[in-house]
């Protein structure tokens, strides 16, 4: 299996730090791409309705979710720290491929829905600031798609400090909106004891919950503490836990005060005036100015809004990424992966606004937490069983304490989930025109999700665990020769992408020439810089590739074989022609998934390209 997010794995050293400020200070980052997670557009509706209803009587809700997400979060650091795995590549290792895919089904799912409430609470914020038309403002969202493709060229500390630059603006700008609106500090302080006026608060403090914890960031956390590369003894992996620790409870405490500020304001200016039944933003927005007297609290909103939905937005596609390699162990190209997660997102806010209007975009950020809350429960299960399992920790498995909190919360928030999904889908039939539409769809798909969460929860109780992590590593190769066969190709070269298609590809090229060969792996760095660049290039990816390249060839000759490297720039079809018709080899073999038409260009290489361009044979093995 590949590395998680390979471009950037280990990319950030921390080794020659010294101990204090300055080590801390190299593994800081992470946890604030998670963190904005927590303050997206979608936690914003649940903020504002619970202070405009309940005044300040709820901030405890926010504070014990804060709570729930620390312990959460640093069990995924913990899982990708231990055991260089992202959670979707440890469930990919721990289940059945049925399974798997329905997990992956339902983590995409997960994705768009939070990807709908970016794209949502960037576009309000654009049509605030500027009164452009909610319509155009959503279009709009669609070219912050190339975005991350420079970002995460420049290198994973070049996005950490953007994403803290976003952060810190929605900081600022709601510290200036709290001097605005002059909250009673008492009432603040008795807020952080925990009551429940009535029912209708219960619902709220659910939806708050609900809306705190998100599922895709679990995944992502996993993945980016994974962008260190520090001393992998037991001391050294002690120290990462503890400094990730730090960085977490941080991070995602300037969340939980994002988020505490939104329902303060709330409760200091609309509650406080009576206005109970304030739950859209863009009702919000217009309120605050006449309320709090100034014109720059809406102005400083909007910017905070915006930037949430832009930073949310950047790591949500990360968590996508992570999640189709880890599940499928299958990569395509940023581009179309960044551009296909947009539009699911964007065609069903279109169409809605098209066909109810603008008032529509509240319900729809709804609808997306509560498709949120269906998917927790299928993270954040797994995540308790890797952390306690002795054989994949290696010693750093979680304690029985930590154990036992971890399912008490995760009881908690799944619990609460349920109910919000079980009390929005009665809603839905007890309105709808047409309920037998949901009975044969919504109500299939709920209990099929119910039945797959319990064998989730139970198989490892049920089945004995494997002393042996599968292994799904391109590397396993299983060689077999015939000393007495004479081979005939002398010269070959083999084109390699660090995929399952590898193995195939190489033991095919051993079987034309033996160990009397020379071999020749050839990659291709297909990043935008190595397009413009070609061999100067000097980004993350190109570093990562060389190594990994270095590594086949270190593998390889202690296997006995004759191997030389060669990296190539740019597309594949343009540089690895040009690599082998200046060598003069005798055959090229390649690997395929057979990807054919629209496959090849979501997949990558056109072989059909390729073969025109080649003064010699090419052989093609499909994987």
């Amino acid at each position: 299996m590949s590395k998680s997010l390979e471009e950037v794995n280990q990319s950030v050293a921390t080794e020659g730090k010294k101990a204090g400020f300055r080590k801390i200070l190299a593994f800081l980052g992470p946890a604030y791409m998670i963190s904005v997670g927590y303050m997206d557009p979608g936690n914003w509706a649940t903020d504002l309705s619970g202070g405009s209803q309940f005044g300040y009587a709820l901030i405890w809700v926010l504070l014990m979710s804060n709570i729930m997400a620390l312990l959460l979060q640093s069990l995924s650091a913990r899982l990708g720290i231990v055991t260089q795995r992202d959670l979707a590549q440890a469930s990919r290792e721990t289940y059945s491929p049925f399974i798997n895919y329905i997990l992956y089904f339902l983590a995409e799912i997960a994705i768009a829905a939070c990807d709908l409430a970016e794209v949502l609470g960037m576009a309000i914020g654009i049509n605030l600031l500027t009164g452009m038309p909610l319509m155009y403002a959503v279009l709009i969202t669609v070219f912050d798609t190339f975005l991350l493709l420079f970002l995460i060229n420049k290198g994973i500390r070049k996005m950490e400090a953007f994403i803290i630059v976003l952060v810190a603006i929605i900081g600022f700008s709601f510290i200036f909106e709290m001097i605005f609106a002059e909250p009673e500090m008492g009432k603040v302080l008795t807020g952080l004891i925990p009551t429940l006026p009535n029912e209708a608060a219960l619902y709220i403090a659910i939806g708050i919950i609900g809306a705190t914890v998100m599922p895709h960031n679990l995944y992502l956390h996993s993945s980016l503490v994974q962008t260190r590369k520090f001393d992998r003894s037991k001391e050294g992996i002690k120290q990462a836990l503890k400094y990730n620790f730090i960085d977490s409870a941080i991070a995602l405490n300037l969340a939980f005060f994002v988020n505490a500020a939104i329902l303060i304001l709330a409760a200091a200016t609309f509650y406080k005036n009576g206005l109970f039944e304030v739950a859209e933003i863009q009702d919000a927005h217009q309120l605050l100015a006449p309320l709090l007297g100034t014109k720059w609290a809406p102005v400083l909103f909007a910017v905070a809004l915006i930037a949430a939905g832009q930073s949310s937005t950047i790591t949500g596609t990360l968590a996508g990424q992570i999640i189709m390699e880890g599940y499928l162990n299958l990569r395509i190209q940023p581009w179309v992966r960044r551009i296909v997660t947009r539009l699911i997102a964007i065609v069903p806010a279109v169409l809605a606004i098209l066909i109810f209007g603008d008032k529509v975009t509240g319900k729809l950020l709804i609808l997306s937490q509560v498709i949120l809350s269906l998917q927790l429960g299928f993270a954040i299960i797994p995540l308790i069983h890797f952390v306690s399992d002795k054989t994949k920790m290696k010693g750093f498995h979680i304690s029985r304490t930590t154990q036992i909190a971890s399912w008490i919360i995760a009881l908690i928030i799944v619990s609460l989930n349920a109910k919000l999904v079980y009390d929005e889908i009665t809603g839905w039939l007890q309105t709808s025109n047409h309920p037998i539409i949901l009975w044969l769809t919504v109500v299939p798909i709920a209990l099929g999700s119910l039945v797959l969460i319990i064998y989730i929860i139970l198989k490892p109780f049920i089945v004995r665990a494997k002393n042996e992590i599968q292994t799904h590593l391109p590397h396993n190769f299983e060689l077999k020769f015939s000393e007495t066969e004479t081979y005939k190709k002398k010269k070959i070269a083999i084109s390699v992408d660090f995929s399952n298609a590898d193995q195939v590809a190489l033991n095919s090229a051993f079987e034309l020439g033996g160990k009397e060969a020379d071999y020749t792996l050839i990659h291709v760095v297909e990043t935008v810089g190595a397009m413009m660049y070609g061999g100067s290039v000097d980004d993350h990816e190109t570093t990562v590739d060389e190594k990994l390249l270095l590594e086949y060839q270190e593998m390889l000759v202690q296997k006995g074989f004759k191997i030389n490297i060669e990296l190539g720039f740019g597309k594949p079809h343009k540089a690895i022609p040009k690599i082998v018709n200046e060598g003069h080899f005798d055959i090229l073999v390649m690997g395929t998934h057979g990807h054919t038409g629209l496959k090849d260009i979501l997949f990558g290489t056109t072989v059909d390209q390729l073969r025109h361009k080649i003064k010699i044979p090419l052989f093609i093995v499909r994987n």
